[in-house]
C-alpha cells in the first residue's frame, strides 16, 4: 500500500470586491492523496506520480472567454433550500470566480432550475439536461459548480458530462479548483471526486435504510396506514373512530367471502347505492377522508393488503429504477419480505381468511397461467365451468359454447396443447349430459340440508340488507353534521364582516343542499331495496322444504348454482372411451364414478327413436299421417328434436325412412279407386262420389285431403236401377232402416 500524491499546484486569480482592479494572482496549493493497492502474483506495487498544470489561469484561453460560463446551483430537497442558505449563497458566489478568470458578467448563465431535486439521476433535472445540451453545443466555457456532488452523484451521468466537456474543450471549476477534462490527470482527479461522491450517497442511504429496518423487523416503524386504521396519541395502530369507514370497510370483506370476486363486491356497492372512504395523502386537504364510488383496484388493494389482517408488513415491494431512468416497483415473494408479524393490531379479518382471500383472487385472476384455476362463476349454461380436468393429459379444460335455434349448449374442451403448439385438439366432449348428471348428484347431496341452507342464505341476505340501510344512513348522519357545523359557524361570525358572513352563509347553504340529497338518496335506495328484499325471503322460505324446485327456478341465476356447485365440488375429471366417465372429487373428501352414454353426434342425436318409427309404419296400416300424428302425441312420444307429431312431420319421416304410402298399402289390399269402382257396378264416378257422401258406400281414405279408395263391391252393394229417381234424403232413410233392421236380427 503507499499513499501517490496526485496533484501539485493549481491557482486562481483574487478579485476586488468591485471587481474593477485584478491584483497578481494569489497562488493555492491543492494536494490529493490517493491510497492504491494492487496485489498481483509477486505482490509488488508500483508508484506513479501524476502531475496537474501547476497554474489554472493557463488553462483559460480565449477561446474559452468567447463561449458563456454556467454556473449549476442545486439543492437536494426544498427543506435544504429553505433551511442550507449558507450553501446556497457559496453556490451563487462562484461567478465572482469566473469573472476572475476573465469572463464578464453578462457571459454568466446562472442554472438554478434543479432547486429541490436529487442529484441520483438526471431524470425530472430540466437544467441539468439543458447544461449538457449546452456544453454539447460548444457554448460553454467553462461550467462551475461548488462541488462534483452538486452536478450529479451518479458515475453514469457525471462521466458523460466529462465526456462532452472533454469534446468540447469545456473546462470545470468547483470550490478546490479549475480541472481540464481533456487532461488526464485532471480528468483522472474529476472521476476519483465523482466515484467518491456516488460513495458518499451510498453510505447516507446506507445508514437511513439500516434505522428504517431495524424499526421494522420490531414492528415500530411508522408507514402510511390503508382507509381504516389511523394512529392513536401512542402511535399505535387502531382502527378508525369513524364507525362509517369501519363499516364500509368490513362490507367489502364480508361481500367478497359471500360472492368470491372482487367485480361482484364493486356491483354490489353500486346497486346498494354505496360509497367508498378514501384517505387524501397529499396537499392542503391532507388526511382528509372523502367518500366516492367504490372501485375495482380498490377492492383489490383491501383485499391483498395484510393490514387488514392485523399483520404489521414491510418490504411486500421492492423499489427499482427503468431503463429509462424512472422509478418503479415490483412485488417480492412473501418469504423475502423483511418484516411479517402477525397479531401487531386488531384485524378486520383473520389472516387464515386473508390467506384464504389471496387464494380465491389468485384462481379468479386471468393471468396466472394456461392452467390456472377455477375463475369466478359467471353466466352461462356450463354448470363445471373453471372445475373440469382433462383424463388424458391432465390439464384444466376450458369452456366452448355452440348455439342451436335459441339453446345454448356448453362444450368442456382441452385446449392448451391446440393452443401452445398447434396441434389437435386433445380432448372435447359434449356438456349438456354431464351437466346433467353432475347436477343430480349435487342435488343428492345437497337435500338433506336444503332447509338449514336456505333458511341461512335467507337470513345472510337480510342481514347485508340491514348493513347496507345502515351505511346508508351514515351518510346521511354525516351530511347532518356538516351542515350543523356550517350553521354553528355562520351564528357566530361578527354580521359587520360581511364578506366572512357570506362565504360561511354560502357553506351552510351548500351542506343543506347536500343533507337534503343525501336524504333523497337514502329513502330512494331504500323504497326500492325494502320490497325486493322481502320478496326474497318469501321466495326462499316458500322453497326451502324443495331444493329442486329452488335449483330449477328460473329466476335463479346460473352463476348462483355454480357457487352451489362449487361448495361440494373440488373438480371433475373427464375422460372418454366407449363413454365418459366423470370422476367427480367433493371438497369432504368423497369421491364418486358416474358413467353417461357419449350423446351421439351431429344430426344422429336428433333422429327419431327406432320404436316410434316401426309404430308409424304399423300405424299407416290403418290411419293417415293426420290421424297417425294425432295418436303419437296422445301416446306422450316426440320427434328426435323433442317436437310434437304433425301430419308433416309423420310424413317427413316417412320418406326419410322408406316407409311405404298408405296409398300403395291399400292398392295392395286389392282396394278400387272411384273410377275402378264406378265400373264395376256401371255408374258413373259422381254416382260414386254421391254415393259416398250420402254413406250408401264407405270410403277409406289413403290421405288427408278427402281421397278414397273403396273395397271390391259385395251382394249388398247398391243397385244402380234402384237407386235412380229417388231423392237422397229418401235414399239414406232406407240404407238407416235396412242397417237397423239388420242389428235387430243380429241381436236376437
Amino acid at each position: 500500500m503507499a499513499r501517490l500524491p496526485i496533484s501539485s499546484c493549481t491557482s486562481w486569480p483574487a478579485w476586488s470586491s468591485d471587481g474593477s482592479s485584478r491584483p497578481e494572482p494569489v497562488t493555492v496549493t491543492v494536494t490529493v492523496t490517493v491510497t492504491v493497492t494492487v496485489t498481483g502474483s509477486i505482490g509488488s506495487v508500483r508508484e506513479c506520480v501524476m502531475s496537474a498544470e501547476p497554474s489554472g489561469a493557463g488553462k483559460v484561453t480565449a477561446d474559452h472567454l468567447r463561449r458563456g460560463a454556467y454556473l449549476y446551483v442545486r439543492q437536494s430537497s426544498l427543506k435544504q433550500v429553505v433551511n442550507n442558505t449558507e450553501s446556497t449563497a457559496r453556490q451563487y458566489a462562484l461567478r465572482g470566480r469566473a469573472v476572475a478568470l476573465g469572463w464578464d458578467e453578462s457571459q454568466i448563465t446562472v442554472i438554478d432550475s434543479d432547486q429541490g431535486q436529487s442529484g441520483a439521476s438526471a431524470v425530472g433535472r430540466d437544467g441539468f439536461q439543458r447544461l449538457v445540451s449546452e456544453v454539447s453545443l460548444g457554448r460553454a466555457g467553462i461550467v462551475l459548480g461548488l462541488e462534483v456532488s452538486r452536478l450529479a452523484r451518479n458515475n453514469t451521468d457525471w462521466h458523460r458530462l466529462l465526456e462532452i466537456c472533454g469534446l468540447s474543450g469545456t473546462l470545470i471549476l468547483d470550490e478546490d479548483g479549475l480541472y481540464d477534462p481533456r487532461s488526464f490527470n485532471d480528468r483522472l482527479v474529476l472521476g476519483l471526486k465523482g466515484t467518491m461522491s456516488e460513495a458518499e450517497l451510498h453510505v447516507l442511504k446506507a445508514r437511513l435504510r439500516g434505522g428504517q429496518l431495524s424499526k421494522a423487523r420490531r414492528g415500530e416503524l411508522k408507514q402510511a396506514l390503508p382507509v381504516g386504521y389511523v394512529y392513536d396519541a401512542a402511535d399505535r395502530v387502531v382502527k378508525d373512530p369513524d364507525s362509517a369507514v369501519r363499516a364500509a370497510v368490513q362490507r367489502v370483506f364480508d361481500l367478497f367471502e359471500t360472492t368470491g370476486s372482487a367485480r361482484q363486491v364493486v356491483i354490489a356497492f353500486a346497486a346498494d347505492k354505496l360509497t367508498f372512504p378514501a384517505r387524501i395523502r397529499t396537499g392542503e386537504h391532507k388526511g382528509e377522508v372523502v367518500w366516492g364510488p367504490l372501485k375495482h383496484w380498490r377492492v383489490l388493494s383491501l383485499l391483498h393488503n395484510p393490514c387488514f389482517a392485523g399483520a404489521f408488513v414491510y418490504g411486500r415491494r421492492r423499489g427499482m429504477t427503468t431503463p429509462q431512468g424512472k422509478a418503479a416497483w415490483a412485488e417480492v415473494p412473501r418469504e423475502q419480505w423483511t418484516a411479517l408479524i402477525p397479531d401487531h393490531h386488531e384485524g378486520y379479518v383473520t389472516l387464515e381468511q386473508w390467506e384464504a382471500n389471496g387464494l380465491t383472487l389468485a384462481g379468479n385472476a386471468a393471468s396466472q397461467g394456461t392452467d390456472r384455476k377455477a375463475g369466478p362463476p359467471r353466466e352461462g349454461p356450463a354448470l363445471l365451468q373453471g372445475m373440469v380436468i382433462c383424463g388424458k393429459c391432465g390439464r384444466r379444460m376450458t369452456v366452448g359454447y355452440r348455439q342451436y335455434r335459441n339453446e345454448i349448449f356448453p362444450d368442456y374442451r382441452c385446449m392448451t396443447a391446440a393452443i401452445q403448439d398447434g396441434t389437435r385438439v386433445c380432448e372435447r366432449l359434449p356438456g349438456k349430459s354431464i351437466d346433467q348428471a353432475v347436477t343430480r348428484l349435487v342435488l343428492a347431496t345437497l337435500t338433506p340440508l336444503a332447509i338449514d341452507a336456505a333458511l341461512k342464505v335467507s337470513d345472510q341476505i337480510t342481514a347485508q340488507a340491514a348493513e347496507a340501510d345502515r351505511l346508508r344512513a351514515t351518510h346521511v348522519q354525516r351530511a347532518q353534521h356538516r351542515a350543523d357545523l356550517a350553521r354553528r359557524r355562520y351564528l357566530a361570525v361578527d354580521p359587520d364582516n360581511r364578506l366572512v358572513a357570506d362565504a360561511l352563509e354560502a357553506d351552510w347553504n351548500h351542506a343543506l343542499r347536500e343533507i337534503a340529497a343525501a336524504k333523497e338518496t337514502y329513502e330512494r335506495a331504500k323504497a326500492e331495496a325494502a320490497p325486493v328484499d322481502r320478496a326474497v325471503r318469501d321466495r326462499l322460505t316458500t322453497l326451502a322444504a324443495d331444493v329442486h324446485s329452488l335449483w330449477s327456478d328460473p329466476a335463479t341465476p346460473m352463476r348462483e348454482r355454480k357457487r352451489i356447485a362449487r361448495l361440494l365440488i373440488t373438480d371433475v375429471t373427464l375422460t372418454r372411451t366407449t363413454q365418459i366417465t366423470a370422476q367427480v372429487r367433493l371438497n369432504g373428501g368423497q369421491h364418486h364414478t358416474l358413467t353417461i352414454p357419449i350423446p351421439l353426434a351431429g344430426g344422429k342425436a336428433w333422429q327419431t327413436h327406432p320404436d316410434t318409427v316401426a309404430l308409424i309404419d304399423e300405424l299407416l296400416d290403418h290411419h293417415t299421417h293426420r290421424q297417425a300424428a294425432t295418436i303419437l302425441n296422445e301416446r306422450g312420444l316426440t320427434s328426435g328434436k323433442g317436437q310434437p307429431f304433425t301430419e308433416l312431420l309423420v310424413r317427413d319421416i316417412r320418406d326419410s325412412y322408406g316407409l311405404v304410402h298408405r296409398y300403395d298399402r291399400l292398392r295392395g289390399r286389392g282396394l278400387l279407386t272411384f273410377a275402378e269402382y264406378a265400373d264395376a257396378i256401371g255408374v258413373s264416378e259422381t254416382t260414386v262420389k254421391i254415393w259416398r257422401r250420402t254413406g250408401l258406400i264407405e270410403g277409406v281414405p289413403y290421405n288427408d285431403k278427402n281421397c278414397y279408395l273403396f273395397h271390391p263391391p259385395g251382394p249388398d252393394h247398391p243397385a244402380p236401377e234402384a237407386a235412380q229417381g229417388i231423392k237422397i234424403s229418401d235414399r239414406i232413410a232406407a240404407r238407416e232402416a235396412a242397417l237397423s233392421a239388420q242389428s235387430q236380427r243380429s241381436a236376437v
